[in-house]
């Protein structure tokens, strides 16, 4: 029997006000429930607008602490009433002046089961995030959920092949990436890293971007959302590169040790001879 897990990927344009940004979340969300999706994730920063593009004051009244704020409560209730693990990016505090981009992760029946910290920070025109954040602190934790062993990987993330590495050999099945990646260079980087990445680790990849243009700045967010293999072929179309949409499609997480006894990464790596690269 065929070990399946139906997944799915939320891409929403940034409505105006916070409030109605978590309510058209929900609403894709329980679409994808509808579709019989077992686990989804939200784009990075999901419920504001991405703010990184300017350096403001204003923009750390979205903080929340994780697990006792009101979002990580809402989204409890939201898992056990769909079925559905859910992978929650927000923006933390966790005491003040600390602070950081920060994913929740909830099992199906509403457990939170804990969280991952964005561990690189960028600092460049339109994405000015040490303005914001703190680099994450708690490793590259994998969730033992309903649908098996998940991990998170946020945006900026992606471009540094060691976390990818760390949370496959933490056992991680699907490691998801929710971003806000906006066109230009990066999105030809899009198209290139997650399916190498997947490729190097033998997992699946959910690469979740945001969509539309925001007011901050001139970042123009271009979805496409997409899952990837551990083949590096995507499964399915990717997401549209201008609308919101729900991405969701069935991942046979037996294609995993398929692909490991075809290519034994796992077992080729030579650790005793990578030292040097920690001491640089």
């Amino acid at each position: 029997m065929a070990n399946i897990v139906r997944a799915a990927l939320v891409q929403a344009a940034w409505t105006g006000d916070q409030q109605s940004m978590i309510d058209r979340s929900v609403e894709l969300a329980k679409e994808a429930a509808a579709d019989g999706a077992q686990v989804l994730c939200f784009q990075e920063l999901f419920y504001g607008p991405y703010f990184c593009q300017v350096q403001d004051n204003e923009y750390f009244g979205y903080t929340e602490q994780i697990p006792d704020g009101p979002t990580t409560k809402l989204m409890q209730d939201l898992a056990k009433e769909t079925g559905m693990v859910l992978v929650v990016p927000m923006f933390e505090v966790e005491q003040e002046g600390f602070y950081y981009n920060t994913a929740s992760v909830i099992d199906a029946d509403g457990t939170y089961l804990g969280k991952y910290r964005k561990t690189h920070i960028p600092h460049v025109k339109g994405f000015w995030e040490k303005f914001y954040f703190r680099p994450g602190n708690m490793g590259y934790p994998v969730f033992d959920t309903a649908v098996g062993r998940i991990g998170v990987y946020i945006c900026y993330d992606r471009h540094f092949p060691e976390g990818w590495r760390a949370l496959g050999l933490a056992g991680a099945k699907i490691v998801f990436n929710p971003s806000a990646t906006s066109r230009g260079l990066s999105m030809y980087l899009w198209n290139l890293e997650q399916p190498a990445s997947a490729v190097a680790n033998e997992y699946f990849i959910g690469a979740i971007n945001r969509v539309g243009s925001e007011p901050l700045g001139d970042n123009d967010f271009y979805g496409s959302t997409y899952f990837v293999d551990p083949r590096g072929q995507q499964v399915g179309e990717p997401a549209s590169d201008t609308e919101d949409e729900v991405v969701v499609r069935d991942l046979d997480l037996d294609l995993i040790e398929e692909v490991r006894q075809q290519w034994a990464f796992y077992r080729d790596r030579r650790p005793d001879a990578y030292t040097p690269l920690t001491e640089a």
